[in-house]
């Protein structure tokens, strides 16, 4: 299988460089976001890497997930913490889709309320 076959090209030195060379103020504009965003204040670094790691997992962002994976081990984050933090963000979206249920189970009662109106 050739390199472009794969779904998610590896992320590479070139294409960041595409990136920024297509628009370097937006590219420029956003790693200073990230920097800042990352960065220890009030949340310490590590601790935010780890959210980071949640987060893309919800998402789903494969990316995400490595970039983020990678730095939170380099802040110092133990293997065990990052995949308690991926069962929380799995739990986060299950636990969405159950509490989205209240939604089904709603318009469930509404239709039964005017079928039963229909047949009066």
């Amino acid at each position: 299988m050739c390199d472009h076959d794969h779904l998610y090209p590896e992320a590479t030195r070139e294409l960041g460089a595409l990136r920024t060379r297509l628009a370097p103020q937006a590219a420029d504009a956003f790693r200073a976001f990230s920097q800042s965003v990352f960065a220890d204040g009030a949340v310490p670094a590590a601790t935010k890497q780890l959210i980071a790691v949640a987060v893309a997992h919800v998402t789903q962002c494969p990316y995400c997930i490595r970039g983020h994976t990678r730095a939170a081990l380099k802040q110092g984050v133990a293997p065990e913490a990052i995949m308690e933090a991926v069962w929380v963000a799995a739990e986060m979206r299950a636990g969405g889709a159950y509490a989205h249920s209240a939604l089904a189970l709603d318009t469930i009662a509404r239709y039964q309320i005017m079928a039963n109106a229909g047949k009066d």
